[in-house]
């Protein structure tokens, strides 16, 4: 398994000066979530040159705005603007041969599902969405990126909470760009088990995202990191293993801290 940081996280103005820091505190990859109102074609180029220039892979890539999690919107504008934004971050990845993931919907629920969780999609839900999966991943195929789903807690989305949810919709579309991206944080509100539901998913995790119980770094929650990593061990996973969450502090002081941390577990 190999390290990756998400670059909000990291101090810098420009992608090659996070990904220069990240490189002397022992990390391989960076994962990009980039502002689109930001995004140019002078920024794609620092991308596209970025690991030959500093050592550091960037290997997941988000363009982020605030239509971010609509791409199933019942407003048909909205709809299409997200999906705009969504392909192009695919096409991308196809360039570079990176991950991004879909989601469902993303974003805080109102009402909020406290009595009814693990709400399951309707059947125009499910054939929607299942269309939408294949259209994304038309833009990457015959390429190295992948798009993964990410299973989300139920807070921000009522729908494909669970690993499982999401490995079905995998097996179903089953596309060799296709994968599964488990959020340990989202896990942890979402399954009774994260080590079972990692073994279960097995081969369909292509990338993982790192965040304790309460979206610190790792070990600073009540998360079983030893278990999860054995578990990703046992299953062959040899990816990258990517930090979501809060830095916890002063990031040039946590970020190197939770790269020994992380490798010892690696290493174990």
């Amino acid at each position: 398994m190999k390290l990756c940081c998400s670059s909000p996280m990291v101090p810098g103005d420009t992608l090659t000066e996070k990904a220069e820091r990240l490189k002397t505190w022992g990390y391989d990859g960076i994962a990009v979530f980039q502002p689109l109102e930001s995004w140019n074609d002078e920024v794609r180029r620092e991308l596209a040159s970025l690991e030959a220039r500093t050592g550091v892979k960037p290997v997941e890539f988000v363009l982020a705005d605030d239509i971010y999690g609509k791409a199933m919107s019942e407003d048909l504008a909205e709809r299409e603007a997200c999906r705009a934004m969504y392909r192009q971050a695919a096409s991308v990845c196809a360039e570079i041969g990176a991950v991004t993931e879909i989601e469902y919907q993303y974003g805080v629920q109102d009402p909020l599902p406290l009595f009814d969780p693990f709400q399951q999609l309707d059947s125009d839900q499910h054939k929607a969405f299942l269309a939408f999966y294949r259209e994304m991943l038309d833009v990457v195929a015959g390429s190295d990126a992948r798009i993964l789903l990410e299973p989300i807690n139920r807070y921000e989305s009522r729908y494909l909470n669970r690993v499982s949810d999401n490995v079905r919709l995998i097996d179903e579309v089953a596309h060799p760009n296709a994968g599964l991206l488990p959020d340990l944080f989202h896990m942890s509100i979402e399954e009774s088990d994260p080590v079972q539901a990692i073994c279960d998913a097995g081969d369909r995790i292509v990338h993982v995202h790192l965040g304790d119980s309460n979206r610190l770094l790792p070990g600073m929650g009540h998360l079983d990191w030893p278990g999860i990593f054995g578990a990703l061990r046992e299953i062959g996973y040899t990816g990258y293993v990517n930090l979501e969450c809060s830095t916890a502090g002063d990031p040039t002081e946590t970020l190197p801290a939770n790269a020994a941390f992380l490798t010892d577990l690696i290493g174990a």
